[in-house]
């Protein structure tokens, strides 16, 4: 018999693949099917992360092919970025080079690991006839009045030279190198992300093939809340206003001092006046250049002070102090808050550091009234020491209070949004430049569409910690206003690489359109996207910029839809060694070490079959050795019947034997289950796992009086069930078997729904719940003949002598249950 060996079969394979072009998207089927995973980053090497996030849509495309449908599966790089210039800095090259090169490595790694691209449709986000388009959409946002400049203190990476988006700031850290962030005040171009704030809520809803855990983090992202606007006046300064948002004004009776943020234009015009200004400013500036999660963190401690003023509640006319606290933000609400103690945690934790009293207004019920407390009080209750509003219920109480705030002038509802408009500057070269110039006499203008793309320079030199270094290249800079003719300077910053990503799935419907970022009617047949795959990290930044494009787009009457995603799966991490694989680590394992040793499908075998793909797979030598034990077995259990497949005997049920039955049984019931877990379940390792009892389950049936039809049907069903996973190892028993074109074209195997129903099942026999006996019966027995067969059963009757029978319990398909006593 032929040996195993993979590396010579999967070569072969993929080189005819790519001759023939048989993954080449059919479009205009009557039925389609878009899968994509999340383009990568060109970082030079695949690692087995890429490889499970690939071979999981890999096979759904496959599957979904051999059912029949049209499908589009493709693959890009989201190709701008930091790293390229890194890159330039740390080995001479262009960011350019570096990129394409890794680009072109990448795309052979991809190639080895058999995957199902329709690589004529090659998405690079860094090419001009993508960013292009990137352009496009930029100004059709500024056209639709979605963006704006304004100078702002922004989050700021030393160690990148650029701004970061609060999503790009985690735990206090820049989300690319891990580097403190600290605040700077720049002038950068936002999109007004907010103006979708309450649709891109509110569509959560419609996601319904999303993660909940996903939908929850978007939900608190972008952070609706309920409240009111309740003006203060300024003790002693006529003209001065703090206006106080706040979902509390149940408490309104209770504040006992205001807290401004360090950003809030009174901040230091209060501390102007003061003999200790010198202090507050210092105070002021040191809060400012602190990120928003040292500001806001459970864990960051609370600090304030007192900036010598007072404002007057208008509810009560009684003055409260007003501090300036390192917890309330500049671009949050209004910027001051309210302090209650009595009746908020941190506002607790705050005036008993400071010495700040507290006014209880919120009682358990009306019989109590306490003056003073030894703990906050957070729960519901009857409004205390709140003058006409006193014995209201807490809740019903707001309305009441608001109305109040609204008739006497001083208050109105409003909607706040955790979501902060998108910060899209970026003080670096390797991205898309932003298509605007600046003109002496025509202002801010736009560069219009028939002059894009806006190309990146050649002339660039890159030193570490040089900032905005198209601001260095004189060729870029110097430029022809498009309004008047007149000289104009360029924008010299560059847009967040997110945006990029955030519309490059609507390019691969149409890839090569040179008139348009894509034409409507192809991108309506194709999307939304109806099974989108990659990591839990990008359940906010990518994710929730996409979904905003969309919903722009679809307004814009570019396409007929209002959501990117349809369904979306988030797989595991791999796992080594305790943690998760990086190169910091030394921990990396790279698919091509599998591939040299093992091949290709084994690699991809074993990363669907460790773990159910939404759970951490824990890297394993032995899982990977056995995985290609298992692939051996198979093409030796096929090649033993070679000559009855190239045969191809024709399938007659009729007078089977007892053998044919029981194999046919296990077939057609793996048949049915791997066709639900891939196509409705995505229980890829459970799918391998039936394989694996098939083909268990045919060597049993070695030297047994099976016809050459039902060995012929099991062993071609085999190909067929493991063809998605596994491409070439099956492609290759397809073509032993002399049979035509490629069984990735060949039809999904359909399943017999009697021949994988057992004529007779065994079921388990317990007393008072412990399995003392099994019995086989008639999968047709009625469930009373079921009770007494099992109560006759010699080993059950021995147990129940001299007891009493209270009842029997039959769960059909499962047990009898014999409840005695004595």
């Amino acid at each position: 018999m032929e040996k195993y060996i993979p590396q010579e079969i999967e070569k072969k394979w993929q080189q005819k693949w790519e001759e023939e072009k048989i993954y080449q998207t059919d479009e205009g089927g009557d039925k389609k099917y878009y899968v994509l995973e999340m383009f990568p980053y060109p970082s030079g090497n695949l690692h087995v992360g890429h490889a499970r996030n690939y071979s999981i849509g890999d096979v759904v495309a496959r599957f979904k092919r051999m059912q029949g449908y049209s499908v589009l599966h493709p693959m890009g790089f989201d190709a701008f970025g930091m790293p390229a210039e890194n890159a330039a800095i740390k080995n001479g090259v262009k960011p350019s080079d570096w990129t394409y090169s890794n680009m072109d490595n990448m795309v052979r790694q991809q190639k080895q690991m058999g995957l199902s691209y329709d690589w004529d449709r090659i998405v690079k986000t860094c090419s001009p006839e993508y960013y292009r388009w990137t352009q496009y959409i930029f100004g059709l946002l500024y056209k639709r009045g979605l963006v704006y400049r304004k100078k702002a203190a922004v989050n700021w990476c030393d160690k990148c030279g650029t701004v970061l988006a609060n999503e790009q700031v985690i735990d206090g850290c820049c989300w690319r190198c891990d580097s403190p962030v600290v605040k700077k005040d720049l002038s950068q171009w936002f999109f007004k992300i907010t103006d979708y704030a309450d649709v891109l809520l509110q569509d959560l809803e419609k996601l319904t093939g999303w993660p909940e855990r996903v939908k929850t983090m978007q939900n608190n992202w972008i952070g609706r809340s309920e409240g009111a606007e309740i003006e203060f006046n300024v003790a002693d300064e006529p003209d001065a206003k703090i206006m106080v948002y706040t979902t509390r004004i149940d408490t309104i009776f209770g504040v006992t001092y205001l807290a401004l943020a360090p950003e809030h234009p009174l901040a230091k015009k209060l501390a102007l006046k003061q003999e200790n200004a010198a202090q507050i400013e210092s105070f002021i500036e040191r809060i400012h250049n602190q990120s928003e999660i040292e500001r806001t963190s459970d864990k960051a401690e609370k600090e304030g002070i007192f900036t010598g003023a007072f404002a007057i509640n208008p509810y009560n006319g009684k003055k409260v102090p007003i501090w300036i606290t390192n917890y309330v933000l500049g671009d949050y609400g209004t910027g001051a808050v309210m302090g209650v103690p009595a009746h908020d945690a941190r506002d607790w934790a705050f005036a008993k550091k400071y010495n700040l009293p507290h006014i209880v207004v919120i009682e358990p019920d009306a019989a109590t009234t306490r003056e003073t407390l030894d703990d906050v009080y957070l729960e519901d209750g009857i409004l205390h020491n709140s003058a006409s509003f006193d014995g209201l219920k807490n809740r019903a109480a707001m309305t009441k209070l608001i109305d109040f705030a609204q008739e006497n002038g001083f208050g109105k509802r409003r909607i706040n949004y955790r979501l902060r408009d998108w910060l899209i500057s970026r003080q670096r070269y390797w991205g898309a430049p932003i298509p605007i110039v600046y003109c002496d006499k025509c202002g801010t203008v736009l560069v219009p569409q028939e002059q894009l793309p806006v190309r990146l320079p050649e002339d660039i030199s890159f030193e570490p910690g040089m900032i905005s270094p198209l601001a260095h290249s004189e060729s870029f800079k110097h430029c022809t206003c498009p309004k008047c003719g007149g000289p104009a300077r360029r924008e010299t910053d560059t847009m967040d690489t997110f945006i990029c990503s955030s519309w490059y799935y609507l390019r691969y419907s149409d890839p090569h359109n040179d008139k348009e970022p894509f034409a409507k009617d192809k991108a309506n047949y194709w999307l939304p996207v109806d099974q989108y795959i990659g990591g839990i990290e990008h359940a906010i930044l990518h994710l929730l910029y996409s979904r905003f494009i969309t919903k722009v787009l679809k307004d814009e009457g570019l396409i007929d839809f209002d959501e990117p995603f349809k369904r979306l799966l988030t797989q595991g991490m791999v796992i080594k060694d305790g943690a998760k694989m990086s190169k910091s680590l030394g921990n990396v394992v790279s698919p091509e070490e599998i591939i040299e040793k093992y091949g290709a499908d084994t690699a991809r075998l074993f990363v669907l079959f460790a773990a159910p793909v939404e759970r951490d797979l824990e890297w394993s030598d032995q899982g990977v050795e056995g995985a290609w034990r298992f692939l051996s077995r198979v093409w030796r259990i096929v090649l033993q019947h070679e000559d009855i497949l190239k045969k191809n005997p024709a399938l007659e049920i009729k007078d089977l034997n007892d053998d044919e039955k029981k194999l046919r049984l296990v077939l057609h019931s793996t048949i049915k289950k791997v066709t639900e877990d891939i196509g409705e379940r995505f229980s890829f390792n459970t799918a391998i796992s039936s394989i694996m009892e098939l083909v268990n389950a045919f060597y049993a049936s070695e030297g047994k009086d099976i016809s050459p039809a039902i060995i012929n049907e099991t062993a071609t069903s085999i190909i067929l069930l493991l063809a998605p996973f596994a491409p070439h190892i099956c492609e290759e028993l397809w073509a032993k078997a002399n049979r035509s074109g490629s069984v990735h074209k060949a039809a999904w195997p359909s399943y017999d729904e009697k021949a994988a129903t057992a004529d007779e099942i065994e079921l388990v026999v317990q007393i008072n719940g412990k399995v003392r006996d099994k019995m086989t019966i008639a999968r047709t027995t009625a469930p009373e003949s079921i009770k007494q067969q099992a109560q006759e059963l010699p080993r059950i009757k021995e147990l129940l002598e001299g007891k009493s029978v209270v009842k029997v319990i039959c769960v059909p398909g499962k047990l009898v249950n014999i409840v005695v006593k004595g």
